[in-house]
């Protein structure tokens, strides 16, 4: 079942979305918006199913699905926490601002608390106000959560994945070195994200979902060439059961709670930090990677970072060369 919400308030309008993503179903006489489905998932989930089936019967009224007017699934939702289930991108950007990563990365992830307040549509530009900020695209995979209960264990809280999408966590890389040098955390480093314009349950993905994993290759393009083509089910380290224990460890989670895999990174087949699409390698997932193994490799970075007018374009596709969860595609805008 696919999942979106057209732009209609603040918190958009429920639709059930056809599989190839072309039409869609009004559901807001079950829901009015996904938050407040989620918040009943257990009655509005076999609702919305019914829905689904109907929408591809063809029996009940339908619109175009067009992704330019869908809305966030969650233009607002009660928590944002994103990962670093890819210790690999971990390693790879702490050494680009000199920091040591400890030995405990690779066994306890780390986790920061995003804003969540607003989550920009797939097609909302990324504001820019100054360039020197280091503007950086981040492909990720997200889940969203019903509510989960404090102290679950892994295999309970693959059991509170909902729905699975994707995020652009924009990152500004040139403001997160003073911020952590005050040992409190990400603030205005981290302005708001993009979601996908669709969430899908687990159980459409088929194969692709198994063991709190998505397998696929996530497709980055910047400026209409060929950026990142990493494969999201390789060298993940914490599989999302593990992510969402991790953040339920001492708290309860609502409903509606989002959480991010952190930047999807893959390592060469020689164990090395990966080589760019254009000379065979599977490519970055941010502009962070890329630029660290310039300097591993020249002594100095030479790809920039964003700045306005350039367009970045995050996707995944099904065994058919269609979209999953549609195209995040975003322009950056001065100002």
């Amino acid at each position: 079942m696919k999942l979106a919400s057209m732009k209609q308030g603040r918190d958009g309008r429920l639709v059930v979305v056809s599989d190839d993503l072309a039409w869609c179903a009004d559901a807001t006489h079950i829901a009015p918006t996904l938050q407040a489905a989620l918040d009943n998932w257990g009655w509005a989930e076999a609702q919305l199913r019914l829905l689904a089936t109907d929408l591809a019967h063809d029996v009940i009224p339908k619109e175009r699905f067009h992704e330019r007017d869908a809305d966030a699934p969650l233009p607002r939702a009660y928590q944002w926490a994103d990962g670093s289930a890819y210790v690999n991108h971990v390693e790879l950007v702490r050494k680009a601002r000199g920091a040591e990563m400890p030995e405990s990365f690779w066994t306890d992830p780390l986790m920061y608390q995003g804003g969540s307040d607003e989550m920009l549509a797939a097609r909302d530009p990324i504001p820019l106000a100054d360039e020197s900020w280091g503007c950086d695209l981040e492909a990720e995979i997200v889940v969203v959560t019903d509510d989960v209960p404090r102290g679950v264990s892994r295999e309970e809280a693959l059991a509170h994945i909902k729905l699975v999408g994707l995020v652009n966590d924009v990152s500004l890389r040139n403001l997160i070195p003073a911020e952590l040098a005050k040992g409190f955390g990400f603030l205005q480093s981290k302005p708001a994200s993009a979601l996908s314009p669709v969430f899908v349950t687990p159980d459409a993905l088929a194969e692709a979902w198994a063991d709190g994993k998505l397998s696929g290759v996530l497709k980055v393009d910047l400026n209409g060439r060929p950026f990142g083509r990493a494969d999201a089910g390789v060298d993940m380290t914490f599989d999302f059961g593990t992510l969402v224990a991790h953040l339920a460890k001492t708290r309860n989670l609502g409903a509606g709670t989002v959480v991010g895999s952190g930047t999807v990174s893959n390592r060469d087949a020689d164990g090395g930090p990966g080589k760019p699409v254009d000379r065979g390698g599977k490519g970055y997932s941010c502009l962070a990677e890329v630029r660290t193994v310039e300097t591993i490799l020249d002594g100095k970075p030479a790809t920039p970072f964003l700045k306005a007018g350039d367009t970045v374009r995050i996707w995944m596709d099904d065994a058919r060369g269609h979209p999953i969860f549609g195209v995040i595609e975003q322009t950056v805008a001065a100002g």
